[in-house]
């Protein structure tokens, strides 16, 4: 199974009226969920028909189809249907600004966008650069749910819902192009940490391999059902629990957004049992029952997977005493097709508070800043090799050369070890690793003995400039609700955790930090955004 399509074909041949995605809709009256209910012959019935479309508008190989559209059915048809159609779906996040769309179709080179109705800021670029538009709509008519995609230029409709159009289920229509392991799938771009964002061009293949790996990792079978919480244009959401899912064969429930005071009552109603997310989505779920002395919901769940951002061996263990399952950190990045190493279940093997785990069906390595590889249990950055790895930047031969060894390791610019299981702890991104007088400090270290203390919810250190050492540390700190904190009190506490140059100068106590829309706390952003604040 090479490409998406060979996943699809394969996994609606072994029961095409299996439930692949549930939309809740909440009814206000009874306080349930009423349900739209799509099978895989439907989805796979919608992608084909998306990406026939999508040809016969004279699309062909290697033009950019982008989506901007919320999480839900479309995005995923839309998705699906233009790498069916050979073509490079883009999804972008739709509550980007006009600017930022413009920055984002130009560099990808968009033929063509597909995008919700209402989204204005997406349609004002859009016709600013002259590039051709589909609009989606959703109706509801009665107790169905229709979704139209309409071509402004020729009135031209394509017109997919949740009930079954124009014969049986298993009237699959025929596929005019069929797409090849080599095509690329998806551009996406890296959350751009410490540079401009770059553009990822993944393959069928990369696709495919990963969501091979994520299924075997976490032994996905068609009777699992997953929570999408996290955003579909992010590979965490579309990668890590969408196509992993897909190429099991399992379930997914698709809210409109995320929302922990629903969260359980979708667990219970839909028979969830895992759902994956970043380290806040968690702090969020175990926060909204604070005060209760013990979950009622405990034990639900087969598995929790955490990924996207580090999860602090103090967090886990809340975790896992609060939902009553294993927790389960992975290590993923766009450049990867998401996942590199995770922490196996509990059957396979010790899941290691602190480390993100060993790569799974892909090859880590260290290696010093001459691309020489390490003996194990040195300390440098972290290499990988693998068939879900992309082939290099778009349109950026300066970062291929910086990103990938001479013997074609790609570097990832994270810092780490791994110890005598093979397990891999990092220790932070190279550039952001503190250098304050010449001690070289781990951001990471900082951010776990912080979390320490019972009464924060959130912390993160990091380096702002300073004239006598060059760096110095600082922290950001949001204490649990109905909890005071000072800043001497957290320095007190760290004076017994930490050596006294890894202690931070200035601990700022807030309510909220500066995230990207995947849920990411970026240290070179929340730097600037307090030091503006707090220099003087």
């Amino acid at each position: 199974m090479s490409t998406l399509f060979d996943i699809f074909q394969n996994t609606t041949k072994r029961d095409n009226k299996k439930t692949v995605i549930t939309i809740p809709v909440l009814d206000k009256e009874t306080n349930s969920f009423n349900s739209y209910k799509i099978t895989y012959q439907k989805f796979l019935n919608d992608a084909i028909s998306i990406a026939n479309k999508i040809n016969e508008e004279g699309l062909k190989k290697g033009d950019v189809v982008s989506n901007v559209i919320t999480n839900g059915y479309p995005i995923l048809s839309c998705f699906l249907g233009t790498t069916f159609s050979k073509c490079i779906s883009a999804p972008l996040n739709s509550a980007y600004k006009v600017d930022e769309f413009n920055f984002y179709f130009k560099d990808m080179g968009a033929n063509l966008v597909i995008i919700q109705k209402g989204l204005t800021e997406a349609f004002a670029s859009a016709k600013e650069l002259g590039i051709k538009v589909w609009e989606l709509t959703e109706v509801t008519k009665g107790d169905k749910l229709f979704y139209t995609i309409t071509n402004p230029n020729n009135n031209d409709e394509l017109i997919f819902s949740t009930e079954n159009i124009g014969g049986e289920e298993s009237d699959q229509p025929k596929l005019n192009v069929v797409p090849e392991k080599d095509d690329v799938a998806l551009f996406l771009h890296t959350s751009g940490t410490t540079s401009r964002p770059k553009g990822v061009p993944l393959t069928h293949e990369n696709l495919s391999v990963s969501s091979s790996n994520i299924a075997n990792t976490f032994h996905l079978a068609p009777n699992d059902c997953s929570l999408v919480v996290m955003p579909l244009f992010h590979v965490h959401g579309l990668i890590g629990v969408c196509l992993s899912s897909f190429f099991a064969g399992s379930g997914l429930v698709i809210p409109p957004r995320f929302s922990a005071s629903v969260f359980w009552q979708l667990v219970r109603q839909f028979n969830i049992n895992w759902y994956s997310a970043v380290p806040t989505i968690h702090t969020i779920l175990c926060s909204v029952q604070q005060g209760q002395s013990e979950n009622p919901n405990k034990g639900l769940l087969r598995f929790i997977r955490s990924s996207s951002s580090s999860l602090s061996p103090t967090l886990l263990e809340t975790l896992e005493n609060f939902f009553g399952c294993p927790v389960v950190e992975s290590y993923g990045m766009t450049e990867a097709s998401h996942q590199m190493a995770s922490n196996p279940l509990p059957q396979d093997g010790a899941r290691k508070p602190g480390s993100v785990g060993k790569g799974m069906n892909v090859q880590i390595s260290i290696v010093d800043d001459q691309g020489n590889h390490l003996k194990q249990g040195d300390v440098g950055e972290v290499c990988i090799k693998g068939k879900n790895v992309t082939h290099g930047y778009h349109n950026n031969p300066q970062a291929n050369i910086d990103n990938f060894t001479k013997d074609g390791w790609f570097l990832t610019g994270d810092i780490g070890y791994l110890d005598p299981e093979n397990y891999l702890i990092l220790k932070g991104r190279k550039k952001e690793i503190i250098n304050r007088g010449g001690e070289k400090i781990s951001p990471l270290e900082v951010d776990n003995a912080l979390l320490e203390n019972d009464k924060v919810l959130e912390a993160i250190c990091f380096g702002v400039p300073d004239q006598k050492y060059g760096e110095e540390i600082w922290a950001a700190i949001i204490p649990k609700e109905g909890q005071t904190l000072t800043d001497a009190e957290i320095t007190e506490f760290l004076q017994k955790k930490l050596v006294s140059f890894k202690i931070p100068k200035k601990i700022i106590i807030t309510k909220e930090l500066p995230k990207t829309a995947s849920g990411k706390v970026q240290r070179r952003i929340i730097s600037e955004f307090f030091f503006k604040q707090y220099s003087n």
